[in-house]
């Protein structure tokens, strides 16, 4: 989505109508962003809240240069990255030598099931998996970071960060084969 200039100029100005405005064009895709890092939509409506308040206080940071639709976007991963960080409870701890590197490589070749399954459904999935392995399974596949950059967002070891990443797909897998084996999606 294109912002005009004048909008921006009236947001950075705190004219109400113009924030608002501003939200109601860009909410639904950033609440989409929200669901993916939360654990229900409840938090997600909080992490969209907390975003959108911080674009407001820093519209004027905005420089024009690529996209305002990702400048948010951007906004509203970190908020949820700083929630996570800041409501961790347990670091993580992981012997290296619990995971095959050979077995993580042969996970990137991910097979398809071939049965569908609606969005609300993979939401929830995504939803249901630990915070650690949500996270970095977020990242890699939905803002397409590599280990290295996952590993210094979320202050833990590119392996770590491998691990996380296999055993989300795992635990998706798993649950989306039960799910077609009993041929329910829910």
């Amino acid at each position: 989505m294109i912002i005009d200039d004048a909008l921006l100029e009236d947001c950075i100005a705190g004219k109400r109508n113009a924030q608002n405005a501003l939200y109601r064009r860009f909410a639904s895709t950033m609440m989409a962003v929200c669901l993916r890092y939360a654990r229900n939509r409840s938090e997600a409506e909080d992490l969209m809240q907390e975003g959108f308040l911080k674009v407001f206080l820093n519209i004027s940071s905005f420089r024009k240069k690529g996209s305002f639709e990702g400048w948010i976007k951007r906004i509203m991963i970190n908020n949820a990255l700083n929630h996570y960080r800041k409501n961790r409870k347990i670091p993580y701890h992981w012997d290296i030598e619990q995971i095959n590197e050979t077995e993580i490589e042969d996970q990137e070749e991910d097979t398809e099931l071939q049965y569908p399954f609606p969005a609300d459904v993979l939401l929830s999935l995504i939803q249901a998996l630990p915070e650690g392995y949500r996270m970095v399974f977020n990242l890699y596949v939905f803002e397409e970071y590599g280990h290295k950059e996952i590993a210094e967002m979320l202050s833990i070891s590119e392996n770590t960060s491998k691990t996380q990443l296999l055993k989300a797909r795992r635990y998706l897998r798993r649950r989306l084969a039960e799910m077609a084996n009993s041929g329910k999606n829910g």
